[in-house]
């Protein structure tokens, strides 16, 4: 038995073929372990602490995948900041019971942290000062994916944000008290580095999509193919959100992986929400004109009296020429003849807020993030609340049968959350089209007596700030009314209703 034992080749038990990169750190490695708290506990775990910091900052070894090199680097491998907050939180739960040697762990992680920030910011600053990061600020169909220069900078900030995961689990670094944990200063560091990489990436996907959406103000006319006449026709800027916005979509799940970064994304997302709901809320009432003739139909006006006279005088006996002509199937089927249509603000609001939803939102399950995603949440349901004022405004059925409180009081249950400078136009538009004796109502920056663009920045800039001039603005349109008397419009017992519930 010794005999064949020893005559195996010793390759067979070589564990050589089954070794693996360690050029990540996976997310479910296995938990470190603990230092024996002895007398030399302390000196054992800041050598500790230091060399995972020096290991979470090293080059991965292994193949290099395609286009992720920049200056010889690779980026930072996703997990090392979990593994690393992983550590940190083994050795803070073992001496939860010793609040003197838990204290001195606290002390022993400033300085190893403290290399790390730097470190990561070192990292940052010829990222974030190459053209290359933000030469494509914004992704596109045709360039979905983050360059190599982003790339890098992500990987940098996701590093940042695994490791303020474990600081919010341990409550690390919220302390302001000059005899806390000292981790203040370190955690701000950390998620100021999140926002250095990932606001200048989504302001690019910002300035991309405000002019698409500012464009929804102004109606545009489109064709339509006959045949889909029944379809809904929206905008043509609807259009071009509708390819771009499922790869914003993914390119802003990518940027906001970091829980400081959901911020951000609320931010973003309520600016965008308003900025829609501004423009469709000041699109002109377009008159509805009769469809012109479709391309292609055949000629319906009356023959001339040349061409009566020359088609009675041909002789019934002589055939004509195209009698004895050869019949040819035709080649392919004409092109289906199109009208003009204008879209409806109502259509390409319900079309907006489908796009809307794709994006990602800060989460609900987690406290921090509550309120921002109930912000978002409530900016989503104006918009589908301006849809429906929309679509009952435009409807000719919807007085029929109504006595005028029961108008006034459905018009105020679908404008119950929507802001008043968002509804307000809306009604006015309806006032002047429904009533033919009073003169048209001039736009509400007219009215305040300032400019378009004055009225936009000081009164129109946000939520906040709608809500704080709808009051004194609603007073000077009362004022309006009276003079052109108007005050027993729809719209002005609206607003009095509006301004009175405001100001009680």
């Amino acid at each position: 038995m010794v005999l064949e034992r020893t005559s195996r080749p010793l390759t067979k038990l070589s564990f050589s073929g089954f070794k693996r990169s360690s050029s990540s750190m996976s997310v479910s490695s296995p938990p470190p372990t603990l230092l024996v708290q002895d007398g030399s506990y302390l000196q054992a775990l800041s050598l500790k602490l230091s060399e995972a910091v020096s290991k979470a900052m090293l080059q991965p070894t292994g193949p290099v995948p395609v286009g992720e090199l920049v200056g010889g680097r690779r980026p930072i491998p996703a997990g090392r900041g979990r593994a690393l907050g992983l550590l940190i939180a083994s050795e803070l739960k073992a001496c939860q019971n010793n609040p003197y040697l838990h204290k001195a762990i606290l002390r022993s992680l400033r300085r190893p942290l403290s290399v790390l920030l730097s470190g990561l910011s070192a990292l940052l600053l010829p990222l974030l000062s190459s053209p290359e990061f933000l030469s494509s600020s914004a992704p596109t169909v045709q360039v979905p994916n983050p360059n190599a220069t982003q790339l890098h900078a992500l990987a940098a900030a996701d590093f940042a944000g695994e490791l303020l995961e474990t600081f919010d689990d341990m409550s690390l670094g919220l302390d302001n008290n000059a005899r806390g944990d000292g981790l203040k200063a370190i955690r701000e560091g950390l998620v100021s580095l999140i926002g250095r990489v990932v606001n200048p990436l989504i302001a690019g996907i910002k300035s991309e999509l405000m002019p698409l959406l500012e464009s929804l103000e102004n109606p545009v006319a489109v064709a339509v193919a006959v045949p889909k006449t029944g379809t809904k026709a929206i905008h043509p800027s609807i259009v071009s959100l509708q390819a771009i916005m499922p790869v914003y979509a993914r390119a802003l799940a990518r940027y906001t992986a970091a829980l400081p970064s959901q911020t951000t994304l609320a931010t973003f997302l309520i600016s965008i929400i308003w900025t829609a709901l501004v423009a469709v809320a000041n699109r002109p009432q377009v008159k509805a004109s009769p469809p012109t003739s479709p391309l292609g139909s055949p000629q319906l006006t009356p023959l001339t009296k040349r061409e009566r006279v020359t088609f009675g005088n041909t002789s019934p006996a002589t055939p004509p020429p195209a009698r004895f002509s050869l019949k040819l199937p035709p080649s392919r089927p004409s092109s289906p003849p199109c009208i003009s249509v204008t879209p409806s603000a109502a259509a390409d609001v319900r079309a907006l807020h489908e796009l809307m939803v794709l994006l990602p939102r800060p989460p609900a399950e987690c406290d921090a993030t509550r309120v921002a995603h109930e912000a978002v949440d409530e900016a989503l349901s104006d918009l589908t609340a301006l849809a429906t004022l929309l679509e009952t405004i435009g409807n000719p059925l919807f007085k029929v049968g109504k006595s005028r409180e029961a108008i006034l009081e459905e018009i105020e249950k679908i404008t119950a959350d929507l802001p008043t400078l968002i509804a307000l136009p809306v009604l006015l538009r309806s006032y002047s089209r429904g009533t033919i004796e009073s003169p048209s109502i001039p736009p509400i920056s007219t009215i305040i007596n300032v400019s378009e663009d004055e009225y936009r920045k000081s009164c129109l800039s946000g939520f906040g700030r709608a809500e704080q001039c709808s009051s004194i603005i609603g007073y000077s349109v009362l004022d309006f009314l009276r003079v052109q008397g108007g005050l027993q419009s729809l719209a002005a017992q609206w607003l009095v209703n509006r301004v009175d519930a405001v100001d009680h």
